[in-house]
């Protein structure tokens, strides 16, 4: 197990255990976060544990010309029964997805100092969010770092009080990534949700081309 210190470095990913952990330790210093993020790693920790580091092998991505739109899902857009915003209340978004139930969670990973960092990471243009209204009530969106001279968005969570709320934020997402010529959005791990919008495994060592591109 690599541990880290106060030095800023990682060890190369193919160095992570079977289940994609690579590194324990350091800290969520902006420069850390960004040295993380190009080099194809994240963190993800429950509170009370170490901060923990990963890259796993393969990698859950969504190339942006692959997203599912449902026949609901397309209705649901056509009504016009949300509204979309982009960064117009970040911390209100990290704060709903840290608070959110989720189907077989007990706690979240979105701790208050994961909070700060990403936080501070938005201020200084690196993270954005996606809010959903339904009149002035926000009932939906998400989050995620981005990473433009990659044309690469790393999706980290999302929230959703209504039906389809959060699946209309992500495609309002995917349509402005699609302008911007990004080529895809990093999943980072499979579930059954994201395969279902159209997301698949790809291998780490294929992902980390697009880092290097």
């Amino acid at each position: 197990m690599n541990l880290l210190t106060t030095k800023l470095w990682f060890p190369k990913p193919e160095e992570t255990d079977f289940d994609g952990l690579l590194a324990v330790g350091g800290d969520l210093s902006v420069e850390r976060l960004l040295l993380a993020y190009h080099s194809g790693i994240f963190p993800w920790y429950d509170e009370g544990q170490p901060i923990m580091w990963w890259s796993p092998d393969p990698r859950m991505v969504l190339f942006l010309y692959n997203f599912k739109v449902s026949k609901s899902l397309q209705k649901t857009i056509d009504r016009n029964k949300f509204r979309v915003t982009f960064n117009s209340c970040f911390s209100e978004v990290l704060k709903n997805c840290s608070t959110i139930k989720r189907n077989g969670q007990t706690g979240t990973w979105i701790t208050e100092e994961m909070q700060k960092a990403y936080t501070e990471l938005h201020l200084l243009g690196h993270a954005l969010s996606v809010e959903v209204w339904e009149g002035e009530e926000l009932v939906g969106g998400l989050y995620g770092v981005d990473l433009p001279e990659k044309k690469l968005f790393c999706g980290e969570s999302m929230f959703s009080k209504v039906s389809d709320a959060s699946k209309v934020g992500f495609c309002f997402l995917i349509e402005k990534l699609k302008i911007d010529n990004y080529k895809l959005i990093d999943c980072q791990m499979y579930t059954p949700h994201l395969e279902s919008l159209g997301a698949d495994e790809i291998p780490r060592i294929a992902f980390l081309k697009y880092l290097d591109s």
